[in-house]
């Protein structure tokens, strides 16, 4: 479970649409009280950040439908309250990128 701290446009289409539908796991988990992965701490730093947590999910939606993806799953804006901004990390932008680069994969940074 993941929710990247960087520009959406560097991901790749997988990571990409992984963490678009890590967004709504999360999102539903705590607007809808779920026990499902509720103690996950990807989860846990986003108690209180429903409106960071909404603002990525523009951002990701953002960089999906500049790829030409179809996106019909909006989120509730009357539930985005709390903080704007994501300051609590599990991995630092830092080392997320150096995950990112050793899977791999096609994600791309400068």
């Amino acid at each position: 479970m993941r929710v990247w701290d960087l520009d959406p446009k560097f991901l790749c289409r997988n990571h990409l649409l992984g963490e678009h539908r890590e967004i709504h796991a999360i999102w539903n988990i705590i607007t809808l009280n779920k026990k499902g992965y509720g103690s996950h701490p990807e989860t846990r730093r986003w108690i209180g950040k429903l409106k960071a947590l909404y603002l990525r999910h523009e951002k990701v939606k953002s960089e999906m439908i500049f790829r030409d993806y179809h996106h019909k799953s909006e989120l509730n804006k009357k539930f985005a309250l709390g903080k704007s901004i994501q300051d609590k990390f599990i991995n630092t932008p830092q080392e997320q990128i150096k995950i990112l680069k050793d899977k791999g994969c096609n994600c791309q940074f400068c």
